[in-house]
């Protein structure tokens, strides 16, 4: 027709209901077409034969997990993704009931084996403070005399400057060491490393503190194996030991001192962490932080014992430290007791 506009450029026009259900129309209605697909999309069952006005039969229902649901019978994409969703959903469930009890049951097995593990540090730890206690006492010392003669013509406060950095250059050299000895990291051997630093590091430091408590005139009194357990818990407490407040050798080896001690090593255990980074890293970090913590363990000390002093002058005659003799003797009344 000439004039009229082409079928491709025609708009398409919906036609609504009720224009669908008007008659006369010129081919299938657009409800006609929607039916038809929506007929077709549904899967009738095998056997099943349509009714009599030709529509089919309920649709089959979809068997997921043991479970027959019903696709819905208008056949639309969302409906047979809702049903697969759920078919999901409800073959899960008996996963998740049974995972949960197992869950519960190894929550009893996770807190005995974290137990274990607590029990085994404690025991490590405890291990490591009877070893430094028994070291002390093997710790030589040398008299007020002894280091006049070796630094002459200092004052007190020279001669601990002398010591302190004499004994910060020990523990220096033993941070250094260890640190060098992890350069490539062994994960079994790095316990042993740090309980060699601790006890080594611990007898530098106790060492110091018996010679300070000599230069400043604070000698705790009794024999060998009392003076060990005063310096103790002067290195466990940070503080110098009060001659004019002695403690009997029962209450210093009860546990109250045995809990400083193992705080003070679990502290000590804690900030050398770093010695153990691999690549000689750890000996730079040791080094220093070993230096670090022996001046301001020297420093506490020292402020402590300064408002006890007693002069050179003022003080009473004193014995000799006879150190190979005493451990003789604590030796053998150890061997004694224990027979």
């Amino acid at each position: 027709m000439t004039g009229a506009t082409p079928f491709r450029k025609r708009p398409f026009r919906r036609k609504n209901a009720s224009e669908a259900q008007q008659p006369g129309g010129n081919g299938p209605t657009d409800a006609t077409e929607a039916s038809a697909e929506s007929s077709a999309l549904v899967p009738s069952s095998a056997g099943e034969s349509p009714d009599a006005d030709g529509t089919p039969g309920e649709a089959a229902g979809v068997q997921s997990g043991g479970q027959d649901l019903a696709v819905p019978s208008d056949g639309s994409k969302g409906s047979v993704t809702g049903t697969r969703r759920l078919a999901a959903l409800k073959k899960g469930v008996p996963a998740l009931k049974k995972g949960v009890p197992a869950l519960k049951n190894s929550v009893p097995a996770l807190r005995q084996g974290v137990r274990k593990g607590g029990e085994g540090a404690k025991a490590a730890l405890a291990h490591l403070t009877d070893r430094v206690i028994d070291n002390a006492p093997r710790v030589p010392v040398r008299d007020l005399a002894t280091l006049r003669k070796q630094f002459p013509g200092l004052t007190p406060e020279e001669l601990a400057d002398k010591l302190v950095a004499g004994a910060a250059n020990g523990t220096s050299t033993v941070g250094a060491g260890i640190g060098a000895a992890a350069m490539m990291p062994v994960p079994p051997a790095m316990p042993a490393e740090l309980a060699a630093e601790i006890t080594g590091v611990a007898a530098i430091e106790l060492k110091l503190i018996a010679e300070l408590h000599e230069v400043y005139g604070q000698r705790p009194p009794g024999n060998l194996k009392q003076r060990t357990i005063a310096y103790l818990g002067s290195w466990a407490e940070e503080r110098g030991v009060d001659i004019t407040k002695p403690t009997t050798l029962n209450a210093a080896l009860g546990g109250q001192m045995k809990r400083e001690l193992r705080q003070q090593i679990m502290k000590r255990m804690v900030r050398n962490l770093p010695n153990l980074m691999p690549f000689m890293v750890g000996a730079a970090v040791g080094a220093v932080m070993n230096r670090r913590d022996t001046q301001k363990l020297a420093e506490h000390i020292r402020r402590d014992l300064r408002t006890r002093q007693v002069p050179w002058d003022a003080l009473p005659e004193l014995p000799p430290l006879d150190h190979a003799r005493e451990l003789r003797e604590l030796e053998a009344g150890g061997k004694e007791s224990e027979g």
